[in-house]
């Protein structure tokens, strides 16, 4: 078996690659990364869950009060936005959430996961406020833009910092559910949507800048919790600071009522790395087109098709809704709970396989049915066959699938990369994935539904079935078992000194 399938690339192909950024000639021998992997599940992992996993929420919350509200943006209590300029408002914070990813992801690999993880909430906290406070189609994008920025910059210091605090025989549950939390955001923003958007409580002209408001309230209060996570004992090993990830690694033991003993250290596994400062551009390049291109192409397909088919959908189900079936824009909220549940319930029920069964089998196959789905309701769709509470069932059951499958994505590319390069890389993914997915996909969708022709519509849910299909099939050819397996087992660090 190739080493582009078997999981590693040797360590002679990686001793050729250029070496730069090293701080210093030190090598730290630790057992860290072995210390961390056998935790048991404690008080400390669930505050990292939820004070890291509210990304997700966030995200969650944004995206749908965007297409809750897309009604109401359309009127002249609103904004008095044509759907065409609600599509690139939509594409406008995807493009920011691309940029916000790639400068926060380098800069996490330099400086840290905790530092940009709060630099990259109060990103998000000022522009959702400032987003409230919008005043023509120009300033409604603009603010969006920078929304973006700020969720975008969030994944890719969040995902690394989860990656290398949770313990590997839960990191793909785990995974999975906190990615799949987006729809408690969504929930959230649909109920903040019937709240705040139904005219009997308050005037629509304000109600959907209030709604805005949710977002920088809930970022505020996952602020303040954040001030307890510690940063990434990883990072701080590969750093050359192994004093303080050993601190660190020791208070979470006593937390866990498990004490590290020095007689643990003869049975405990050890890794050695040559510390460094940071990793060049042209390492991670090497990393990612040298050593592992099928992983690349991998990570490639799987983020860009998700992104594709819910940016396409999320975006623009309140447009469906109100212009095929008739739906006042104040009740799209009830719809939009019932896709949340169904979003939620998939990785929650599903996501325990990836552990066990195995991610390739359980990527392929989640990938593929969502597609199959999505493709028999956009066909009852074209026909006329649904009604509207059908065609919420429909799309409920599609994402039941995709959202575990959505999940899978940022899993993978998240624990099949070097550990040195991994926030920047999920940054990479995610940027790519959404700018070949998803950034054109909301005013593409935006568009067809514009013609207002059934057969248009489905012509681009089509083609998100046909890219998930095509996604499925590529991670069962090339997909890495990284299921119960430690990190540095997944993926050799580019630092690491041979015995």
């Amino acid at each position: 078996m190739s080493w582009f399938q078997d999981g590693n690339a040797p360590r002679s192909l990686i001793a050729t690659r250029p070496h730069e950024g090293a701080e210093s000639e030190m090598v730290v021998e630790t057992s860290v990364p072995a210390r961390l992997d056998a935790l048991p599940w404690s008080r400390f992992h669930t505050l990292v869950v939820v004070a890291l996993g509210v990304t997700w929420v966030l995200d969650g919350l944004e995206v749908t009060l965007a297409g809750a509200v897309a009604g109401v943006l359309r009127q002249t209590a609103g904004l008095g936005l044509t759907s065409a300029e609600i599509g690139w408002a939509s594409s406008a914070y995807l493009c920011g959430a691309v940029l916000g990813a790639l400068l926060f992801g380098w800069m996490t690999d330099r400086l840290g996961r905790r530092k940009l993880f709060f630099v990259t909430l109060a990103v998000y906290l000022a522009a959702a406020a400032a987003t409230a406070a919008s005043w023509s189609a120009e300033s409604f994008a603009f603010f969006r833009f920078f929304v973006g920025c700020g969720i975008g910059g969030e994944y890719a210091a969040v995902n690394s910092a989860i990656q290398e605090l949770i313990p590997a025989r839960v990191r793909g549950w785990t995974d999975l559910v906190i990615n799949g939390s987006f729809w408690l955001g969504a929930a959230a923003g649909a109920l903040g949507s019937l709240l705040f958007l139904d005219p009997a409580i308050v005037d629509p002209a304000f109600g959907w800048r209030l709604a805005f408001l949710i977002g920088a309230a809930l970022g505020l209060l996952i602020l303040l919790m954040r001030r307890w996570i510690p940063e990434s004992p990883r990072w701080l090993m590969l750093h050359g600071r192994e004093r303080e990830a050993e601190e660190i690694v020791a208070a979470i033991e006593k937390q866990c009522a498990r004490q590290w003993r020095e007689a643990d250290a003869d049975h405990t596994p050890t890794i050695r790395l040559r510390a460094r400062a940071y990793t060049p551009l042209r390492e991670i390049y090497w990393a990612m087109f040298r050593l592992y291109p099928r992983r690349t192409l991998v990570g490639l397909a799987l983020m860009a098709s998700q992104a594709f088919l819910y940016n396409a959908v999320f975006f623009t189900y309140a447009l469906i809704l109100t212009d095929f079936y008739g739906i006042d824009s104040g009740q799209i909220g009830w719809h939009l709970l019932a896709l949340a549940c169904g979003n939620f319930l998939g990785p929650l029920l599903l996501g325990r396989f990836f552990d066990t069964v195995g991610r390739r089998v359980m990527i392929s196959a989640t990938y593929a049915i969502s597609g199959m789905l999505l493709l028999g309701v956009g066909y009852l769709f074209e026909e006329g066959m649904l009604t509207a509470t059908q065609q919420t069932a429909g799309w409920a059951a599609v994402f039941f699938v995709a959202s575990a499958a959505a999940s899978s994505a940022y899993l993978t590319v998240s624990e099949i990369f070097p550990l040195e390069i991994r926030a920047l890389v999920i940054a990479v993914f995610y940027a790519l994935g959404t700018l070949v997915g998803g950034v054109m996909s909301p005013w593409l969708l935006g568009t067809l539904i514009g013609t207002g022709l059934r057969a248009r519509v489905f012509d681009g849910y089509a083609l998100g079935a046909a890219l998930m299909i095509s996604a499925a099939i590529v991670e069962w050819l090339w997909g890495i078992a990284a299921e119960r397996k430690p990190l540095e087992a997944v993926c050799l660090p580019l630092s690491q000194v041979d015995e």
